[in-house]
């Protein structure tokens, strides 16, 4: 509800107590006063959304005020509200900030259009703020792939798309589970409304709640002013939840009630705020797996998994990597600026017989590696491309009394450096834990910091762990 608290600057007896029973028919939290020096007062002790000013009062004019509040950081909606209106004094109200002028005698209704827009208003200037506040990402890029698959999975969309139904995307990182998110939203009909995502695993368990759900001032240390939840937000559009599967026990019974009942609280409030937004989910994990390890709620999970959609591996659908492969090489050559004429047959060759445990993500890194690499107005060469054998599967121990296996080597036959046995053992351990970070990391014996820093420096992590790759 971007319109909460409402301030009401009235001399007049009368017009005050129909602004002040109007509004609180309509649950706005409002405080009333008749002089410019009551409304300092209380402007001091609370943050107001909307004000509404008559102009001539007792302690002097209610432009006067308008001026004042333009200069604070938190300013609300001032809506001019007189008996003595002409288009001078309308011309010169808007241009002093006010947001909307309104001529006494006025009626219910006009003061609920009024109001109607100032919530429309308020959201799409909290939106806005959120958005540039993100990191700035590729998303732009459609779902690429003349598989079977995906033309498949396009046809899901479509379908899915339509209707107001919560959906489950799975599949490995790097498949483009974001990218899917994104396809349903632009085909929905809330694609003229907010698309707000919110990185499950990026923000810490401790004000991820925050996140979700918003806060009051003084909820806890360091909040010093209200503040609006990513589901808030997204009133009216749509929520992308990234990786709900790192959502902690706690968080995930208040996500419960918000899929059940379409409300919530804000942290530190007790006022319950009805939310209308389509939710859609994304995870790496097999759900039903966490579900049967009491990591994930039952009940949660039936909530999420109305329509689930499975995002096919790379590995599964390996007829898409040449067409795959040169989109992206097309992509990276305007943007570095390098004139490659194609790939070679070899590479070609190359990249179909990788098992890309990283997807699209690493296909789309290979490829930009590759572009850099290659020398102005050639083609694209296998040396260039970076690839190397993956390990073969292997047991999770050894038989005792077998022989040790011998040294991995790479396709030309020469061993492996210890650098590069080092990167396949973390990704084939990251592929055995299904692409489960933690889980990788535990088996490999390091922390969750220093595996997402090796996959960094390989090139298949980012800034925003949660982030899908663009152009898949």
């Amino acid at each position: 509800m971007p319109i909460e608290k409402i301030l009401v600057l009235e001399d007049d007896p009368f017009v005050r107590r129909i602004f002040e029973q109007q509004l609180r028919r309509l649950r706005y939290d409002v405080s009333v006063t008749e002089t410019i020096a009551g409304a300092e007062e209380l402007l001091a002790k609370d943050n107001f959304d909307l004000v509404f000013t008559d102009m001539r009062l007792p302690d002097g004019e209610g432009t006067d005020l308008l001026r004042k509040l333009q200069g604070r950081a938190q300013k609300p909606l001032v809506v001019v509200v007189t008996g003595y209106g002409s288009v001078e004094s309308a011309v010169t109200c808007m241009r002093e900030g006010a947001f909307d002028y309104i001529i006494k005698p006025f009626s219910v209704d006009q003061i609920e259009v009024t109001l109607s827009k100032a919530q429309e208003h308020t959201q799409l200037v909290k939106v806005n703020r959120f958005l540039s506040q993100e990191e700035t990402t590729e998303t732009g890029y459609e779902l690429l792939g003349r598989s079977q698959a995906m033309e498949d999975l396009r046809a899901l969309i479509r379908k899915v798309a339509r209707t107001q139904a919560t959906v489950l995307i799975q599949g490995e990182s790097g498949t483009g589970k974001e990218l899917v998110a994104r396809a349903i939203y632009r085909e929905s009909p809330r694609a003229n409304a907010p698309f707000i995502k919110v990185n499950c695993a990026a923000i810490p368990e401790n004000l991820i709640e925050s996140e979700f759900f918003g806060h009051e001032k003084g909820a806890f240390t360091g909040a010093l002013a209200k503040r609006e939840g990513r589901f808030e937000l997204a009133h009216s559009g749509t929520i992308l939840l990234d990786e709900v599967s790192e959502v902690s026990p706690q968080v995930q019974a208040k996500l419960l009630r918000v899929l059940q009942e379409r409300e919530l609280e804000r942290v530190g409030g007790n006022r319950t705020i009805k939310v209308d937004v389509r939710v859609i989910a994304t995870t790496n994990r097999n759900l039903e797996q966490s579900v049967e390890r009491k990591e994930f709620r039952q009940d949660l999970f039936f909530r999420l998994n109305v329509v689930p959609i499975l995002v096919p591996p790379l590995r599964e659908r390996l007829e898409d990597v040449p067409f795959l492969a040169t989109q992206f090489m097309k992509r990276f050559a305007r943007k570095h600026g390098v004139r490659v004429t194609g790939l070679s047959a070899a590479s070609v060759a190359a990249l179909q017989t990788h098992r890309w445990p990283g997807n699209v993500r690493e296909l789309q890194n290979v490829i930009e590696r590759a572009v850099i690499l290659s020398a102005d107005g050639e083609e694209i060469q296998v040396d260039s491309l970076g690839l190397t054998t993956s390990p073969a599967p292997a047991a999770e121990a050894m038989p005792s009394g077998t022989n040790p296996p011998a040294a991995p080597t790479q396709a030309t036959g020469d061993v492996v450096s210890l650098a590069e046995l080092e990167k396949q053992h973390i990704l084939f351990t990251l592929e055995r834990s299904n692409d489960n970070r933690t889980h990788a990391a535990r088996k490999l014996g390091i922390s969750i910091r220093t595996l997402r820093n090796k996959l960094n420096e390989y090139g298949l992590g980012s800034k925003d762990e949660g982030e899908e790759p663009a152009g898949e």
